[in-house]
């Protein structure tokens, strides 16, 4: 089935002043995605997401939606620090966000706080609230409407190992059980690993790659790399042997993905008058992909 676009970014450029903070960014998002935009600080993660939303207009480029964004709602947004009123109670900032899109109040406040797991707050100010609770908090006020599109631009940044843990499943929740499709950013790769279907890739205002989960869950593992007198037949025989082996043409060696078992492997060339000449176990990590992708000196 082919996938439905939702939105789509060609030939984004935005300057400030005579200042570049984006170069001719170009992406994709299609419905039902979780879509991870990875980036340094400053890298221009921000800047396109306040686009994407409308919140700042282009220099140059254009940006194309899947869905009606002139239904007051139809795109939910955290970006930057939640617009939460610490004086007021949860169930009063959700309100507050009702009179904002002219809606009328009904039993989906209630649903929304529970689903955040606020519901039980009751007369607690915002200014009360832990950091995780703020940003679920704030992701509760984006909700209102019943959004196509859920933008969120670090939302699990200084946040505890249990605020991402409670965050990222709020999230996951959304996604699965509300259909909306989530962008969402970080410098923390590791954590939209866990979180993301597709994944964008920007480093000083440009969009490097984009790519999937495969991609990434394929970038954490462990290789085994041969070297051996007959690679082709040696790497059909892995394969035989239900060993996930591949052969790379340059060099000419043989590489057997998720590790394997050295005796077995040995028996096998042995068997076949293959001579092993040189093998390796190596461990990839999601640190390496990072860095082979947008380069290095990084800070996240």
């Amino acid at each position: 089935m082919e996938e439905q676009m939702i939105l789509k970014a060609t030939g984004i450029c935005k300057n400030y002043g005579s200042k570049p903070v984006l170069k001719d960014v170009n992406l994709t998002i299609n419905k039902g995605d979780i879509y991870g935009l990875v980036g340094k600080n400053g890298a221009g993660k921000t800047t396109i997401m306040r686009i994407m939303t409308g919140l700042q207009i282009p220099t140059s480029g254009k940006i194309e939606y899947g869905y009606d964004r002139r239904r007051l709602g139809s795109t939910g947004a955290l970006v930057e620090l939640p617009s939460i009123y610490a004086n007021k109670s949860a169930e009063e900032n959700i309100k507050f966000q009702y009179l904002n899109l002219g809606l009328k109040f009904d039993d989906s406040i209630g649903e929304i706080l529970n689903f955040v797991g606020l519901g039980n707050t009751g007369n607690k100010k915002a200014g009360k609230f832990s950091l995780g609770m703020r940003q679920r908090l704030g992701i509760a006020i984006a909700m209102v409407g019943d959004p196509e599109v859920l933008v969120l631009d670090e939302p699990i940044n200084g946040l505890d190992p249990q605020g991402i843990i409670e965050v990222r499943d709020l999230l996951i929740r959304l996604n699965k059980e509300k259909q909306m499709t989530i962008v969402i950013s970080s410098h923390i790769l590791s954590e939209l690993s866990k979180l993301a279907t597709r994944f964008g890739f920007i480093d000083d205002g440009k969009m490097i790659r984009e790519c999937t989960t495969y991609d990434i869950e394929n970038a954490g593992e462990k290789l085994m790399i041969i070297k051996s007198d007959k690679p082709e037949e040696y790497n059909a025989l892995l394969n035989a042997h239900g060993y996930r082996s591949e052969l790379l043409s340059n060099p000419n060696k043989v590489t057997i993905h998720g590790g394997a078992d050295i005796i077995d492997i040995a028996m096998i060339a042995k068997e076949a008058q293959i001579t092993i000449t040189d093998l390796r176990t190596v461990e990839t990590d999601l640190e390496d992909f990072y860095v082979g992708v947008v380069g290095g000196n990084h800070n996240g």
